[in-house]
């Protein structure tokens, strides 16, 4: 399989500090909105998002919810160790069971300061009643052991109790605790991610009320966010990165949903797109090996195939595996990569923040947008927009 060499200096831009938002507003829904409309752009305020949408829209929201994945610890000689989880190793590789297990736990973490704790030094850190030991038993690879007292209590319980808001690390200052609430989605469900899927942090239950009062339809997938969205592409070949893998957890009604007739399809985040994608892809490996697991490698969609099925065959060839089966939910891995020659297969629309340079979202929206991707990260520039996580939003309608 040949893929075409992308050069990465064809997707920066300049972005100055300072147009980086540190803090969100005080009204979720008061940030501004770039609409991109089939190449006409024009200037909202979120909160105008259910007058916008076309009537037979149907969004996508991802309903994860941010854990508190970072941890400082102190050692004696007063030096600071980080430590942020990236993925479960033991007892379960699956982040639900890994938050319930009771006792100790081990996780793939990054480490700041790593050559001040070298491997078997137990670190401790106590809060109230609780104290969380953490023993690094790989340094090479990062694997951190956990366990702690009171042992009766869930990993969940402690990351909540000695865990802090992992923001990203292009938001120079310490999580504060009004980050608790801000830096999640107000429709936030599902536990296990450690990045916040940014483009929902602008909802708010007044919108959603409106949205849903016009007659536009919802449904909510789950891609747990890994630390892997802040990675830089650091080769002059972008196609040469090597993506994360995401868990991803999807019911069978939303499959269903995906065989509604005449709906525009829009996903709410980067997230949600690479999901509802990768899923169209889970049918393609099906029609290959009808037992095939639910794990979409980085380069499969550009993998030479015979003919492709269509949207509605491919939702329909998931149902019949899912009825077969017995399942209500698929439950899978994705390190889907989305760059230019990629051709989307379900996904119509995007909402969506203003990502980082040389990034790997910004190559999967110069890919859905094509070269107008220039024009519109130009004119929110110019427009004093706020960029990354904590900035404005844009409604993409190519």
């Amino acid at each position: 399989m040949k893929l075409p060499a992308i050069n990465l200096m064809d997707y920066t831009y300049n972005l100055p500090e300072e147009r980086i938002a540190l803090y969100p507003l005080p009204d979720r829904d008061n940030a501004k909105m770039l609409v991109y409309d089939r190449g006409e752009i024009s200037h909202k305020l979120f909160s105008q998002l259910p007058d916008l949408l076309p009537n037979n829209t149907i969004l996508f929201f991802n309903n994860t919810k941010v854990i508190p994945a970072r941890f400082l610890f102190e050692k004696a000689t007063g030096a600071s160790i980080e430590v942020f989880l990236l993925q479960p190793v033991f007892p379960s590789a699956l982040l639900s069971s890994a938050l319930t297990s009771i006792g100790g736990s081990t996780w793939k973490c990054t480490i700041g300061n790593l050559k001040r704790w070298t491997n078997g030094l137990v670190l401790q850190k106590k809060i109230e009643a609780i104290t969380l030991f953490a023993l690094l038993t790989d340094n090479q690879n990062g694997l951190v052991e956990f366990s702690w007292t009171p042992a009766n209590l869930s990993f969940a319980e402690i990351l909540q109790a000695a865990g802090s808001v992992p923001l990203p690390p292009y938001i120079k200052r310490k999580a504060e605790a009004s980050d608790k609430e801000r830096y999640q989605t107000v429709y936030s469900y599902l536990a296990g991610a450690v990045a916040a899927p940014t483009a929902g942090l602008h909802f708010t239950e007044r919108v959603l009320e409106k949205i849903r009062s016009k007659g536009i339809a919802t449904d909510f997938l789950t891609l747990h966010v890994s630390a892997g969205t802040f990675l830089p592409v650091k080769k002059a070949n972008a196609v040469e990165h090597t993506m994360h893998s995401e868990q991803i957890i999807i019911h069978k009604n939303t499959i269903k949903n995906l065989l509604l007739e005449g709906k525009k399809i829009i996903a709410v985040g980067t997230t949600a797109m690479r999901t509802l994608e990768s899923l169209y892809w889970y049918a393609v490996k099906l029609l290959e090996e009808p037992g095939a697991s639910f794990i979409i490698d980085q380069h499969f969609p550009y993998k030479p195939v015979g003919v492709l099925p269509s949207p509605k065959e491919a939702a329909e060839i998931i149902l019949a595996t899912m009825e077969k089966k017995g399942l209500t939910e698929l439950v899978g891995q994705t390190s889907i990569y989305i760059f230019p020659g990629y051709r989307f297969r379900i996904c119509q629309g995007l909402i969506t923040n203003f990502h980082q340079p040389e990034s790997t979202l910004l190559l999967l929206l110069a890919t859905f947008i094509g070269s107008d991707w220039r024009k519109i990260y130009q004119e929110a520039l110019n427009k004093k927009y706020r960029f990354l996580s904590y900035g404005d939003s844009s409604l993409l309608l190519p």
